[in-house]
């Protein structure tokens, strides 16, 4: 991590919702979902949030380092029809070590249509990768895909 990571930082991401983001789309085989409306779905909204602070983060990591999401505590408060366009604010509001906090929330244009918080931890991701391969030793010798 770059002694250019501080409390303070901001960014901010626009991106327009396409058909494939909306609650029918979040999972393809949940049939209760299947008749939900075609409105952009929390969990997209979710991720959303965090490509905007993996975003604001990227430039002050070292080569090899990456990020984790490890705390989410957001509200979605307004639905946003396909083909309007969400712009996400992310403020880093806190490091202690590796772990960054930041205050985010999202806006349709018309509406704010979510905020919150979310947290994550700096990793080098060779020692990530180890850890995953040790746990994938541990699990179940076939996974389905």
């Amino acid at each position: 991590m770059k002694p250019s990571l501080k409390s303070g930082l901001k960014h901010s991401f626009s991106y327009q919702v396409p058909a494939t983001k909306t609650v029918p789309h979040l999972y393809d085989e949940a049939p209760q979902l299947q008749t939900m409306p075609d409105v952009f779905a929390t969990g997209f909204m979710v991720g959303l949030m965090e490509w905007t602070c993996v975003q604001l983060l990227e430039p002050h990591l070292d080569e090899g380092e990456g990020s984790l999401g490890t705390h989410i505590d957001v509200s979605h408060k307004s639905a946003t029809p396909v083909g309007f366009t969400v712009t996400v604010e992310a403020e880093c509001i806190e490091l202690r070590g590796p772990r960054a906090k930041f205050k985010v929330s999202a806006h349709d244009g018309v509406d704010e249509i979510g905020s919150g918080t979310h947290e994550r931890f700096i990793v080098g991701w060779d020692r990530f990768e180890r850890g995953v391969a040790a746990k994938r030793a541990q699990g179940p010798a076939k996974v389905d895909a």
